[in-house]
């Protein structure tokens, strides 16, 4: 069952219009809106209950059925998959050369990729984006796209991280769909513009959200999450800065609160 914490507005907005899917990829290409209402879920069974307008779901995970049944619902879908670490529970893991793995990243089973080895990461990449295009999904969230601010076992600039996120955001674009900027926050004024939205996690906590203003103030959505503050630390903020914010647990399964 879904709760609201009191003093939050609950879920508000709209995923967009119907898909016309006679016209050309670049007008077709779905634009999320500030106040549009989302669901992320990366762990456990599908909740397709959920009153919100986009879900954002494991790219790999869930099939085109999946896709297909969330768009019957009138629901956008945004594809989850990792650009910037590998992943050794993925179907392709054996086909990254152990020349692009770095440290790992925090997370059990993934390591940072040497992103200014695009001569190999591309091909990689445009084939996980060519999954998501075939299962139907409207969107990409691209994860791990500020390696250049960790300890990832190469010596990354800010320059070889702008250069990466946009191809990225070239492949997503060049097969029809939305891709949003995940986290990454210092290089906002740089990307802001090849971005159609942005995802990022904890920027109430960190006091950071206000550099995400120029996502709203070019019309393009702010999908954001917080784990450890309560949501009556966030959600006045959020919606005076325009944010779609929910507070999530760290698994990010079904359970969310909404502001």
């Amino acid at each position: 069952m879904l709760l609201l914490l009191a003093g939050c507005s609950g879920d508000r907005g709209e995923g967009g219009g119907p898909r016309k899917d006679a016209t050309p990829p670049a007008a077709r290409r779905w634009q999320p809106r500030p106040g549009t209402s989302w669901q992320w879920q990366l762990s456990g069974r599908l909740d397709t209950s959920v009153r919100a307008a986009v879900y954002d779901i494991d790219g790999f995970d869930h099939p085109k059925a999946t896709v297909a049944a969330l768009h019957r619902q009138g629901r956008r879908v945004v594809c989850y998959v990792s650009t910037g670490a590998w992943e050794d529970f993925r179907p392709d893991a054996g086909r990254f050369p152990k020349s692009v793995l770095g440290r790992g990243n925090g997370w059990k089973g993934e390591r940072w990729l040497d992103i200014r080895r695009t001569d190999v990461l591309r091909p990689l990449m445009a084939a996980r984006l060519d999954m998501c295009r075939e299962k139907g999904f409207d969107a990409v969230e691209p994860d791990n796209m500020d390696g250049y601010r960790n300890r990832t076992g190469f010596p990354l600039t800010a320059a070889d991280q702008l250069r990466y996120n946009r191809l990225v955001a070239e492949l997503a674009h060049d097969r029809g769909m939305a891709v949003g900027l995940k986290n990454d926050l210092d290089q906002i004024p740089q990307l802001a513009g090849d971005f159609d939205f942005a995802v990022n996690e904890q920027c109430a906590q960190y006091g950071e959200c206000a550099e995400l203003e120029p996502f709203v103030a070019a019309g393009k959505a702010v999908f954001h999450v917080e784990y450890e503050l309560p949501a009556g630390r966030f959600c006045a903020q959020s919606r005076r800065l325009g944010l779609s914010s929910l507070l999530k647990r760290y698994e990010l399964g079904a359970w969310r609160r909404a502001c």
